[in-house]
C-alpha cells in the first residue's frame, strides 16, 4: 500500500444538504489535487463536478434515492438517467430496505436488475464519455441481520451491480434511552458482503470511517472502496 494508492481507493464524499456551490468547487479541486477514485456529491451538483474535474483521474460520483431507498423503482431509474445524463461516471443507490427486511428476494432481485439495466442504457448514450457507468447498492447494514446482508448481496452481484456498499453513514439507530447506535461500515458487515459476492466484485465501505486505520483495517477485511469525507485525513496520515 502506498499513498497514492490509498487515494486511489477512496471516494471523498460530501453529502451535506446545506454545501454550497463554493463548497463543491473547493472540494472538486482538492479532490483532484489528492487524485481520489471519485468525489460523491448531491446530484443537483454532478454538472459542476464534471466540468472541474473533466480530464483528471478522479471521478463523478453521485447518490440516488438516498438516504432512505424508498422511492420506488421508478424513481431511482428516472434519478439515475438524469445524473449520468449530466455527466456522473458512478451511481450509488440505496437498496429497497423493506424489501429486504422482508426478504423479498426475488422482487429486490428484479428492481435491481431494472437499475443497472437503466444505468447501462444512460451510459450508452452519453456521447461525452465511452466509459461504462460503474453501479453501487447501498444496503444500509446498521439495519439487517447478517443473513440480510449475505442474501441482499448476492441479489446485487446476480442483478449486474459492480459494488454493494455498506452505509448511507445518514441511518438513525436509538437506543430506547434515545443514546445514538452506530450507523456505519463495520468490518463484520464487509467481511459477510465480500463471502457473499465472491473476490472480483467491489465492497465499498462507508459510513463513520474517520481515520486511516479504519480505513486500512476495512481494506483489509474485503473493502476495495472506500467512502468517506475525511479522505485528506486518511491519506495524510497513512506512512509508508
Amino acid at each position: 500500500m502506498t499513498k497514492e494508492k490509498l487515494a486511489s481507493m477512496i471516494d471523498q464524499t460530501l453529502l451535506s444538504a446545506t454545501a454550497s456551490e463554493e463548497d463543491v468547487k473547493a472540494f472538486c479541486e482538492n479532490a483532484k489535487k489528492y487524485k481520489f477514485a471519485s468525489v460523491c456529491i448531491n446530484p443537483v451538483y454532478v454538472k459542476l463536478a464534471e466540468k472541474i474535474l473533466k480530464g483528471s483521474k478522479t471521478k463523478v460520483c453521485t447518490v440516488i434515492d438516498f438516504p432512505l431507498g424508498s422511492g420506488g423503482i421508478n424513481i431511482k431509474t428516472k434519478s439515475a438517467s438524469c445524473a449520468i445524463k449530466d455527466g456522473a461516471e458512478e451511481v450509488d443507490v440505496v437498496v429497497d430496505i423493506a424489501k429486504v427486511k422482508m426478504h423479498d428476494w426475488s422482487n429486490l432481485e428484479n428492481e435491481m436488475k431494472k437499475f443497472t439495466a437503466c444505468a447501462q442504457t444512460a451510459s450508452d448514450k452519453r456521447k461525452s464519455s465511452s466509459k461504462r457507468v460503474l453501479t453501487k447498492v447501498i444496503l444500509e447494514t446498521c439495519y439487517l441481520t447478517d443473513e440480510e446482508i449475505s442474501e441482499a448481496s448476492k441479489c446485487a452481484k446476480r442483478a449486474g451491480f459492480d459494488f454493494v456498499k455498506t452505509s448511507t453513514g445518514f441511518a438513525i439507530l436509538k437506543e430506547k434511552d434515545g443514546m445514538l447506535l452506530p450507523n456505519g461500515a463495520t468490518i463484520n458487515a464487509v467481511k459477510i458482503m465480500r463471502a457473499a459476492v465472491g473476490k472480483k466484485m467491489g465492497v465499498k465501505a462507508s459510513g463513520g470511517i474517520h481515520s486511516t486505520k479504519e480505513a486500512l483495517d476495512l481494506i483489509e477485511a474485503g473493502a476495495t472502496r472506500i467512502g468517506a469525507s475525511s479522505g485528506v485525513q486518511i491519506v495524510d496520515g497513512f506512512t509508508e
